[in-house]
């Protein structure tokens, strides 16, 4: 085999292309557990696929960085700078996938230091924990999701008198979040948190604030979405 092949194996830790093709392998296979696992205990209605492919990739590339890092502790230095130039705009809609990617980074990087068994241990223990957490969820009231409602008013308006009966009709609870002015300060642009109705539709209740006498615009966006 060319030396420029070997020299890095020879250099760094005791390790063969063998060794490092079969923790990939496992890091690939263990991956796509972690994503199958996201996949049947997600409480979203819609599993993005690019995410899942996400999981995976992460484990496979945590897998490449750990063998290449070894015990250099200025080789892990260096990637840490290298890496801190990326950026990422994509906002994780939710904390339970936060806990997915650091569960992909876990894996990725037991594998790659050769702890085969705390990648496989972990990845029972979690799903298990996982799909209990799943049954608890499945078997509490469903709770409507958070959203944000967003209303424009005409200065001389009083907002409560203009907007709470609407949304008290459609809303099962609301709190105010921000009052801030608009269009060089001849309204009032009004952000409320709050949570649809059981009954109560997310178009019904924009068409119904825009149908308001002195309402200029509305709007209700999810956490995580575009505004609808």
């Amino acid at each position: 085999m060319p030396d420029f092949l070997t020299a890095p194996f020879v250099n760094g830790p005791h390790v063969t292309p063998l060794d490092v093709l079969i923790r990939l392998l496992a890091a690939l296979v263990l991956g796509g557990a972690v994503a199958w696992i996201y996949r049947h205990t997600s409480r979203h209605a819609e599993v993005s696929s690019s995410f899942t492919v996400t999981l995976v990739l992460l484990s496979v590339l945590i897998a490449i960085v750990t063998q290449v890092i070894g015990d250099n502790v200025a080789r892990a230095f260096s990637l840490v700078g290298a890496l801190s130039i990326v950026r990422f705009r994509t906002v994780v809609r939710d904390t339970q996938d936060t806990a997915y990617v650091i569960f992909a980074v876990v894996i990725g990087m037991a594998v790659g230091a050769k702890n085969l068994w705390v990648a496989a241990l972990g990845l029972g223990v979690c799903g298990l924990a996982a799909y209990l957490m799943m049954l608890r969820v499945k078997s509490l009231p469903a709770v409507p999701p958070a959203v944000v409602v967003g209303v424009r008013v005409g200065l001389g308006h009083d907002l409560e008198s203009l907007l709470a009966a609407t949304l008290d009709a459609h809303l099962q609870e609301r709190e105010l979040m921000s009052v801030g002015t608009a269009k060089q300060g001849i309204a009032l642009d009004i952000t409320y948190q709050a949570r649809l109705r059981a009954t109560g539709s997310a178009h019904e209740l924009v068409k119904s604030l825009n149908h308001i006498n002195g309402v200029q615009a509305a709007s209700l966006q999810r956490r995580g979405f575009e505004e609808i």
